[in-house]
């Protein structure tokens, strides 16, 4: 009889006892030889050698299909218990490359576009990508998937998110509450994505811990980030100077995608908009890959679509009308 100790580290307990402990139960109920005893992320096993080695064995599949598709299922744990190989969400059947991570809910994020796919694959290929497009092209969901599937593999150690706080209609300083209040909401969106990626507790956990960081743009300066995925989001709205300082924050096995819609810049018309200028200066730079989304990307409602459409049409139209005036 030996006693083992086994610390689930990757993923969140909840998700993986499941509801009312089920999936806990179930696999109490296939080991009746051994004594089970599970609280928070430890279990804690009393039993034969080898009967013990093969519960370890499949506590750590189960784990990691756990982190993989966030979720864990009766169906799952029985096939791995009983050594049935190959399993997925939906069954049995090999793994999609395709796909970048799952939801919380066990949904395969993938490319929904063939730039989101060129998106993707520049990942893969270069350091350093800049995505651009109209709204409702999925650049901020599938830069943060990418990020989530890195950190996942353990390919980097932390995640960081920014955004220009830039103020829209509302001054900054007549927010209620203290600094982080006033700022959360421009970086709520980021929020949002990573809750649709990682169960709750788990993504709570990896915030406190910084694994996870969530900031506004003049947090950065004076950072050099190292082994970290970092997304830039709306980037339109820094000034040349913020994006230059960000840009230059660069460490060693770092990869950065930096987002926005230049058709969508709230910086004061004097100012010109940072992404435009870094856009036309690091053209053709080895190591950094362009993504330009169009509206054909769009993934949001159909109706985002034809807004988007209407607003051109409307801009280009002022466009020759101000040519006409001028001529």
């Amino acid at each position: 009889m030996i006693e083992k100790l086994i610390i689930l580290e990757d993923v969140d307990p909840v998700v993986f006892y499941g509801v009312r402990n089920v999936n806990l139960q179930m696999i109490k109920s296939l080991y009746p030889k051994l004594r089970i005893v599970a609280r928070d992320n430890v279990i804690k096993i009393l039993g034969d050698e080898e009967l013990v080695a093969h519960f370890e064995e499949c506590i750590m599949r189960l784990q990691e299909h756990c982190v993989t598709y966030n979720t864990l299922t009766e169906e799952v744990i029985l096939d791995v218990v009983k050594g049935k190989g190959e399993w997925s969400v939906k069954g049995k059947g090999k793994k999609d490359d395709k796909v970048i991570c799952y939801s919380v809910t066990g949904k395969p994020i993938k490319a929904r576009s063939d730039n989101q796919q060129l998106l993707v694959d520049a990942f893969e290929k270069d350091d350093m990508i800049f995505a651009t497009g109209p709204a409702g092209t999925g650049k901020t969901y599938t830069s943060i998937a990418l990020a989530v599937k890195a950190l996942k593999e353990k390919r980097i150690r932390k995640v960081i998110l920014s955004r220009p706080a830039v103020e829209a209609g509302e001054k900054l300083g007549f927010l209620p509450g203290d600094m982080k209040d006033k700022i959360d909401p421009y970086l709520q969106p980021l929020y949002d994505a990573l809750e649709d990626m990682i169960p709750a507790v788990k993504l709570q956990e990896m915030l406190e811990k910084h694994i996870i960081q969530i900031a506004p743009l003049a947090f950065m300066r004076g950072r050099t980030l190292s082994d970290a995925v970092v997304i830039l989001d709306e980037a339109q709205n820094t000034t040349v100077a913020q994006i230059k300082m960000f840009l230059t924050r660069m460490g060693s096995n770092t990869k950065m995608i930096i987002t926005g819609d230049c058709t969508q810049i709230d910086l004061p018309r004097s100012v010109r908009s940072g992404l435009l200028q870094a856009l036309e200066v690091l053209n053709g730079v080895k190591g950094i890959s362009f993504v330009e989304m169009t509206q054909k990307d769009i993934v949001r409602h159909k109706l985002v679509t034809r807004i988007v459409e209407a607003y051109d049409r409307y801009n280009n139209r002022i466009k020759e009308e101000e040519k006409e005036d001028a001529e």
